[in-house]
This record gives C-alpha cells, structure tokens and sequence, in this order.
C-alpha cells in the first residue's frame, strides 16, 4: 500500500474529501475541496471514487516522498510538477516510484490543486469523513494542515474505476464572473445595492481564508437592521456585515450566521470560485434557478466527458 511523506509542506496543504455532511444542525462544518470539480476529476484520473481523500494545495505546493510505487495524479490550479527530478504529465496519471520525491514548483494559474494518489488515504474518519476543517479542528492530523514529517498511508485498491475524464477546469485569469441567485434576504438591501452588486467588480482581500472570501468594493447598503436571527450558511452565501462589504462563505463556512445573505452563488461556479486568490477579481452575475440546474447538468456531463 505504501505511503507518502511530507517533506515540505508548502503554504497549506490539507486531505480533504467530498465533506462531512449530514451534522451542520449540531454545528458540525462541512468542509471538503474549495473547487470541487478538480478534486473530483483528480480521483476519476486514478480511478478512484470521487468521494476518496485527495490532498488539496494552496498556491504554494509541497514535496512528498513515495516509500513505494504510487499512481498519482494532479488537477485544479496549472503547477509544474516534477517526479525525481523529470515533469510529471499535467492532467493525466503518473507514477511516483518507490524512494523517489513529488515536487510542486511554479504555479502558472488558479489557487488550489488536488493531488490524488490511488487507493486515496488510509486515514481516520470523523463523523464519516477524512476532510480537514481548520477552524473546527476536525479531520486528520487533529485537523491541522500538513506540516513536515507526516505521513500519509495510502489505501489498498480494491477495484478502479475506467470512466471517461473530461476536460480540465478554465482557470480564472486574473478573476471571474460567477453566477448568483438573489437571496434569501434580497429585500433587506437597496436596489441600489443590488444594482452594484451585478455591476461591479469586487477584488478578494488578504483576510480571505478557506472560510470566506472577504472582498472590496461598493459597500452594499441595507434597508432594516444590520443583523438578522442567525440560520443556515450554505456555501457560496453573499453575507453582507454592517460594513457593507460582501463576504463569499466557502468549503471551511460555519453551519449558521447572523449577517443577512444578498444571493448565493451557484453550485456549476463554485469550483471557479474556489480558484480564487487574494488580489484576484471577481464579478456576479444574475442567474435563475433554473438556469442554475441546467448549468449543473451541463458541470456533471463536462466531468464525464459527455459535452
């Protein structure tokens, strides 16, 4: 079965699978991959499931010691990747041979990557999932990020899976327009507020994390009160604070929160989102919810290499 070894960690390198579901009604984060699409498209490369723990690198990568021969391949965010010393082939399969070292070099585009080795990683579950939440703690390695000296054991491979793979993500250059339903508070804002929000480019700060964005802009301006009995937080929530500056909630959200939510962006766009980094732009754009779940479809027929 083998393992890998952390030898450098890079920025933040976290094992994440598809969430923890299931648990948000007693304050249990979900966490999981911020591009979801890729995480899933790194496992289907190596025939796993898509629901098998993978590795999900932040804009600076890592390097990881193979003790045996392991499948491996990477997604999401373009890095140049290299196997004792030679590139390893973008967006296919490769082999990492016993001894030998992975190391993530430049990142030419995106944030985030998804390393995802056969057999995925043997590693404890909590409440049903190996996904690292870093602001509950939850995950393996005590939910922390990966830090030098750890290891990772990888699963047995009990079968693989030969689905067709479509292609890769279009990474965001310099920033994106996702798409956004208005809601569920849409009527304690402006319509002036309103108006900015689908007709400005907001850039993400700094202060963003895994948890949310924290973007600037035009301060959207609220009718009513500042704050609202809090209640769910899906991701892809637009919260909006007293200062007006919009907050896009991703995979490490808390389950509830009190600020009123302007839209949501939609689930075909989040993986676009996830690849977002600070000083990137993003714009939103005004969606149905039916031509929300068209564009789902067309996501999960892309991933499959039907369209």
């Amino acid at each position: 079965m083998g393992a890998l070894t952390v030898i450098r960690p890079g920025m933040l390198t976290t094992v994440q699978d598809l969430g923890r579901w299931g648990y948000q009604s007693s304050g249990v984060p979900v966490a999981g991959p911020m591009d979801l699409y890729s995480h899933r498209r790194a496992n289907r490369l190596v025939g796993n499931d898509d629901s098998v723990p993978a590795l999900e690198v932040t804009l600076i990568g890592p390097e990881l010691q193979a003790d045996d021969d392991v499948v491996c391949a990477v997604a999401g965010a373009r890095f140049s990747v290299s196997v004792g010393g030679a590139l390893a082939p973008p967006d296919a399969p490769f082999v990492a041979p016993a001894g030998h070292r992975i190391r993530f070099g430049h990142r030419a585009a995106g944030a985030r990557a998804t390393l995802a080795v056969r057999g995925g990683f043997a590693l404890p579950e909590t409440f049903g999932s190996r996904a690292t939440s870093l602001v509950s703690g939850m995950g393996p390695f005590g939910g922390r990020a990966l830090t030098t000296g750890d290891v990772l054991p990888i699963g047995k491979v009990r079968q693989t899976n030969t689905r067709a793979v479509g292609p890769p993500l279009a990474l965001p250059a310099g920033g994106t327009a996702v798409r956004v339903m208005l809601g569920p508070h849409e009527a304690m804002f402006t319509s002036a507020a309103r108006d900015a929000l689908f007709g400005s480019r907001f850039t993400v700060t700094p202060s963003s994390n895994r948890m949310g964005y924290r973007l600037d802009g035009p301060p959207l301006e609220r009718v009513g009160p500042n704050e609202i009995l809090s209640d769910a937080t899906p991701i892809g929530s637009l919260q909006v604070p007293a200062s007006g500056l919009p907050i896009l909630l991703m995979a490490d959200r808390q389950t509830t929160g009190g600020y009123p939510k302007i839209g949501t962006v939609i689930t075909a766009d989040l993986p676009l989102a996830g690849q977002l980094a600070p000083g990137d732009w993003v714009e939103f754009t005004r969606c149905t919810r039916a031509a929300a779940v068209e564009a789902l479809r067309l996501l999960e027929r892309r991933l499959a290499g039907s369209s």
